[in-house]
């Protein structure tokens, strides 16, 4: 029997990884379109723009993985707690899972494949330990668990570290940590099942999406045009800036205009100069 539905789990990894790339991938462009046009680009825009939107989803990926890890907990009874803190310097942390579970509270500093450089690895430590910090003024030492964990269990590069200096910390703090990769995380925590699952699910949602993303944004310009409408106007401003902007990049993301057309016509029934500025730039193009 199924702990979550599989459509959940799509949805979880569809919404996160695809849903909001064309918004964050036009707010990229408009901000630095040097980075994708240019005499000394060794790539023409759309290899830049697909090498974007690859990063993009990797990035994302991990973070459907919290999101789906959270809900499993959840449907597995514990009690999620809340997970972003602000340090007594305002500085703000964000802690991927944060639960009670079996009278521990336990936080999770969640990655997806231990492949840092040495100079990443340090940093990660130190953000698990700004994490063990802030996590002490919250809950009594004794009833605290701090895990490390890498979903991907076959990239274990700096193991030897993070075991050092996690014993450093629970000798240190008396509080108990463990770092785990993969499947044992859930062994800990006696929800084997869930990992199972997971993994279950994942072939037959990789069997699912597309082998690279789709750039041609107006294969589905509806759609396209609702996630990216409601960008800030000098996102826009910048992103219809210059003939050549438009000619190389936007003209690669929408070759067919449709998802132009609908946005020239949503500025027009916006008030305010700045749309209408838009407008009649677009009117110009298309």
């Amino acid at each position: 029997m199924s702990i979550m539905q599989y459509n959940t789990f799509k949805k979880i990894f569809n919404e996160i990884i695809f849903e909001k790339s064309k918004a964050d991938l036009i707010e990229k462009i408009a901000d630095n379109p040097s980075r994708y046009i240019g005499l000394f680009r060794p790539t023409k825009p759309k290899a830049k723009i697909l090498q974007n939107l690859l990063q993009s989803h990797e990035i994302r990926f991990g973070d459907a993985f919290e999101k789906a890890i959270e809900e499993y907990l959840k449907l597995k009874g514990c009690e999620i707690l809340p997970k972003r803190f602000t340090t007594a310097d305002n500085d703000v942390l964000n802690i991927d899972q944060c639960f009670k579970f079996n009278n521990k509270i336990i936080f999770i500093e969640q990655k997806v494949r231990d492949d840092h450089d040495s100079t990443k690895k340090r940093g990660q430590i130190q953000n698990f330990e700004k994490k063990l910090d802030i996590m002490l003024t919250k809950f009594n030492e004794a009833e605290l668990v701090g895990i490390f964990y890498f979903i991907d269990p076959d990239l274990v590069k700096n193991k030897n570290f993070y075991v050092a200096e996690l014993s450093k910390m629970t000798t240190d703090y008396n509080v108990e940590t463990h770092i785990f990769y993969g499947k044992p995380l859930f062994d800990y925590l006696g929800l084997a099942d869930v990992w199972e699952e997971i993994l279950n699910y994942l072939e037959v949602w990789k069997k699912e999406i597309p082998d690279l993303p789709e750039i041609n944004f107006d294969l589905d310009a509806s759609h396209t045009f609702e996630e990216i409408k409601d960008l800030k106007p000098l996102v826009f401003r910048k992103f219809f800036s210059s003939d050549k902007i438009f000619d190389e990049i936007v003209m690669t993301l929408f070759p067919e205009k449709k998802t132009l057309k609908l946005l020239l016509d949503y500025f027009n029934s916006k008030d305010g100069t700045i749309y209408q500025t838009l407008a009649n730039r677009l009117t110009e193009k298309i």
